[in-house]
């Protein structure tokens, strides 16, 4: 993988996510929880989008150094990202609330069958671990810059 191999996949997943989010936001009056959809829209995809482009950023930058293997966690980490955003669209149409309380409780949602919470949940629950996962991976990434570039100042100063 090139260096900007990563940064590229990140990019995609990220401009992929806003466009299907612009989509999300024009579907919003569609659904029976307007306000789940909302979350969706903003949170789901939106943010989800924003993040992954950072993250490719960061790749693709002196700012953050990894190894493949490392960034390959990172890339997969905000491919996760796409189950979670889609389950916030079927929660916008299933009422479901475990997952996301908050919103479904000001959605009005009163719940979705046990089976819909469990996909929304699993759906919230797995990308998350993941994303946990690849965002170590980015701080792990900066600090070593810093720590070299730490040691490259002492070093010239001593």
């Amino acid at each position: 993988m090139t260096r900007t191999g990563p940064a590229v996949y990140l990019a995609l997943n990220g401009a992929l996510l806003m466009l299907a989010g612009l989509f999300v936001g024009a579907a919003i009056p569609a659904v029976p929880y307007p306000r789940l959809m909302l979350a969706a829209h903003s949170a789901g995809f939106t943010a989800s989008g924003l993040l992954s482009m950072v993250a490719g950023l960061l790749l693709n930058s002196s700012l953050c150094k990894l190894p493949p293997r490392a960034a390959s966690v990172v890339i997969w980490g905000h491919v996760a990202l796409w189950p979670l955003s889609l389950s916030e669209v079927a929660a916008a149409f299933w009422g479901t609330t475990q997952a996301l309380r908050i919103a479904g409780a000001e959605a009005g949602a009163t719940g979705g069958a046990p089976w819909q919470e469990t996909i929304v949940i699993i759906c919230h629950a797995v990308p998350a671990i993941a994303l946990m996962a690849a965002w170590v991976f980015l701080v792990w990434g900066v600090w070593d810059v810093v720590r070299r570039d730490r040691t490259l100042s002492s070093e010239r100063v001593g």
